[in-house]
């Protein structure tokens, strides 16, 4: 499997593209200059570009990925506001954009050949809005709206409207600030980041009678911080074994292991990782993680180990300046 990881660093404006060998290591292949605050991406479904959010003059812009991995850009599109989280269905059809500062999430088409368009849809009143995740049935998108304590769940039609389900909302305890989410691969539970109490979050999608409901609620912090909590990303492993989520102020991931079917969590360990990590993600093989330090603007890369998914570091690469998103796409053969 050949693979490539892509880099974000609004303060240089810069996408660093790494090919990822068999065995972690990253060889640098391009560096690509934006026009602006790059922040969040995502590779499309069929994986032919390379969506950003960019920043202060709010779009979305599509680069055309090459056999190798490298980057072109091929069109933008107007975003509503301040894009904090990107992502699409899984088909392909539409682009989702949740906004923190503008309180807003967005649906945008993508056209025949692959580029966004102007939003069709803007939902406000989403105080603090950072993610916006549709399930794996590609029915559902759930909001978390960070500020609100609370979790938004809309219907997707197959327009590309959003509309309240008739449960419109879930909600965590008072404090706890939702941000990102992930979906377990059997698609019956959900896992989510809570930032302003360090904790992850364990969701049944369906508890018997069709809502979501809360099972397990984990501290995510070493047991002697006393610092303010500040989470920020989750990431499953493909097989659904294992679980990390990173802090910011204390600079570590924590490591989770997963129940066969996805309900329970188990705090397996800590790993000291680069500093204040914003961003980071898992290949597609389930082996690496790849975590980059907004503060020390460099990326690491972990090797994933059995039995526990501990961490394991192999190497540590300079990007550019506050890297903060990292995304890793499987070349197609």
């Amino acid at each position: 499997m050949k693979q490539v990881v892509y880099t974000a660093s609004p303060e240089s404006q810069q996408i660093h593209v790494w090919q990822m060998n068999e065995e972690g290591g990253l060889t640098l292949l391009q560096v690509t200059d934006v026009a602006g605050q790059v922040q969040p991406m995502v590779v499309s479904p069929k994986g032919d570009f390379l969506y950003v959010g960019v920043r202060p003059n709010f779009r979305v812009l599509a680069f055309r990925i090459a056999a190798d991995g490298t980057l072109t850009e091929a069109g933008q599109a107007p975003l509503p506001g301040s894009p904090t989280h990107i992502s699409t269905d899984h088909q392909g059809r539409f682009l989702f954009c949740g906004s923190y500062n503008d309180a807003c999430v967005s649906v945008s088409p993508i056209d025949e050949a692959g580029i966004p368009q102007a939003p069709l849809q803007v939902i406000n009143g989403l105080d603090g809005c950072h993610s916006a995740n549709i399930d794996n049935d590609n029915t559902t998108l759930y909001v978390p709206a960070l500020k609100q304590d609370r979790i938004c769940l809309f219907a997707l039609s197959e327009a590309g409207q959003l509309t309240p389900r008739p449960q419109a909302q879930v909600t965590t305890v008072e404090g706890a600030g939702p941000r990102h989410m992930q979906f377990h691969p059997g698609g019956q539970y959900a896992y989510c980041v809570n930032e302003l109490d360090s904790t992850v979050e364990v969701w049944a999608l369906n508890n018997g009678e069709g809502e979501a409901e809360s099972v397990q609620t984990l501290d995510m912090m070493p047991p002697d911080f006393s610092g303010t909590r500040w989470a920020a990303d989750i990431h499953l492993t493909p097989d659904g074994r294992f679980l990390y989520a990173c802090d910011r102020t204390s600079s570590t991931l924590a490591i989770f292991s997963v129940s066969e079917v996805g309900d329970e969590l188990t705090l397996e360990g800590f790993q000291p990782t680069e500093t204040q990590p914003r961003g980071f993600n898992i290949d597609h093989s389930g082996r690496f993680l790849v975590a980059a330090g907004q503060k020390s603007h460099h990326i690491e890369v972990y090797a994933i180990s059995e039995p526990k998914g501990l961490l394991q570091p192999l190497g540590r690469y300079a990007v550019g300046q506050g890297p903060m998103w990292v995304v890793i796409h499987a070349l197609q053969a």
